[in-house]
């Protein structure tokens, strides 16, 4: 009786996943995971049910199908919404498991929780993140400081996003290595070579992008190196015949000013453009016009970008640190990110030694193809039905 009991409850569950930032507008780095996720479950799940929980927002990125449903519930601050609303929420839904993607979750729960703690950089010393910071980050960091110790030990199973970020929570959190679980990102199919010329011209009009450029995603965010890539930039300047400009997303021209004013290069501003920040959806194309990807990182637990632009056929420079060599592997030149003549001296290689470049862009196409949201999402089924089939167990015992 037990196990036909624990057979129907497995086979049939019904999920919960917190999504509570994938309908804005301006999404980042775990909210794109997220909702890669939810496609890729979405692609591969058709037995049991979902209930995505969201806040209501203007991006309507994810559709309702059979199995597949949308709660949108509102809250005056995330903090009410996750720990008071949500599992209330999920709670009448009746779901069987309830997984929390970015690395909070509610700390009174009835339900079995699923974690995706992507980093706990919040939680080291010295931190590679600061002042930069606005009061909305800071206060987030300071919720996730005080939220994380206590939701990971009440959690059923934690997934995280390298081994190298793995390693890092075991120093951090006094965890059994069993609850612990890598699952690696994916990289999306709409990153690849563009062939369309009128779309790449499209975008590159739209941004006002130059003919030929260096790209960096930079923001203030100090893990992200801003001012070792303007140093090593500013050499690779100095040495330089011909100069490609520097393209750097989604940031602001009183930032860059104040940051240039205090390397002292203030004139290094006539070989920059900022575009703003740039929709995912227009990002493969961006990828697609750029000459070299530099993604010199302080701190990563992933580093999809590096894969995002190997997909797209742009050769990459990142670091030596953190999760950069276990992500990018041999197909990226891997630097160290605080020496900044020696990623300049990588920028002038990669630019000019074509047999450089095309061997890098090969041995990208490859890396990338090692990592599909497909995977991803089948991986994360397994660990809902293994965490169902335990509950089930203990329920039956």
């Amino acid at each position: 009786m037990h196990n036909q009991f624990e057979q129907r409850k497995v086979e049939n569950m019904k999920i919960g996943i917190e999504g509570q930032r994938l309908f804005r507008k301006n999404k980042h780095g775990m909210d794109f995971v997220t909702l890669e996720l939810i496609h890729g479950l979405q692609q591969i799940d058709r037995r049991n049910e979902y209930v995505i929980f969201i806040q209501p927002d203007s991006d309507i990125c994810i559709e309702e199908i059979a199995n597949f449903k949308i709660q949108a519930f509102s809250s005056l601050a995330y903090p009410a919404w996750e720990q008071w609303a949500l599992p209330r929420i999920a709670a009448k839904e009746r779901v069987d498991i309830l997984h929390c993607t970015s690395n909070t979750a509610p700390i009174w729960s009835s339900i079995p929780q699923i974690l995706t703690l992507h980093d706990v950089i919040f939680l080291e010393k010295p931190q590679t993140t600061g002042s930069s910071k606005n009061w909305y980050q800071r206060f987030g960091n300071q919720y996730r400081k005080a939220i994380v110790p206590t939701v990971a030990q009440r959690c059923q199973m934690i997934i995280t996003v390298s081994n190298y970020e793995r390693e890092q929570i075991l120093k951090t959190l006094p965890l059994p290595q069993g609850k612990l679980k890598v699952v690696y990102n994916g990289v999306s199919r709409r990153f690849k070579q563009i062939q369309n010329k009128r779309e790449l011209i499209n975008i590159k009009e739209k941004y006002r992008l130059p003919k030929k450029f260096i790209l960096f995603l930079g923001n203030t965010d100090l893990k992200k190196n801003l001012k070792g890539v303007l140093l090593a930039y500013s050499i690779f300047v100095e040495n330089s015949e011909t100069v490609i400009q520097l393209v750097i997303v989604d940031l602001k021209q009183k930032y860059l000013s104040e940051v240039l004013k205090e390397l002292n290069l203030p004139g290094l501003q006539e070989h920059i453009v900022l575009p703003g920040y740039i929709p995912n959806r227009d990002l493969p194309a961006v990828y697609n016009l750029s000459d070299l990807f530099l993604y010199p990182s302080l701190r990563e637990s992933f580093g999809l970008p590096v894969l995002e632009a190997m997909a797209c056929g742009v050769p990459v420079i990142a670091s030596n640190t953190s999760s950069m060599p276990e992500v990018a592997g041999d197909a990226a030149l891997l630097v160290d990110p605080k020496d900044a003549l020696l990623l300049a001296n990588d920028i002038g290689a990669m630019l000019s030694h074509n047999n450089l470049r095309q061997r890098m862009i090969r041995k990208g196409f490859r890396q990338a193809e090692r990592f599909s949201w497909q995977n991803t999402a089948e991986q994360v089924l397994q660990i809902y039905e293994n965490t169902s089939k335990s509950r089930v167990t203990r329920m039956a015992a």
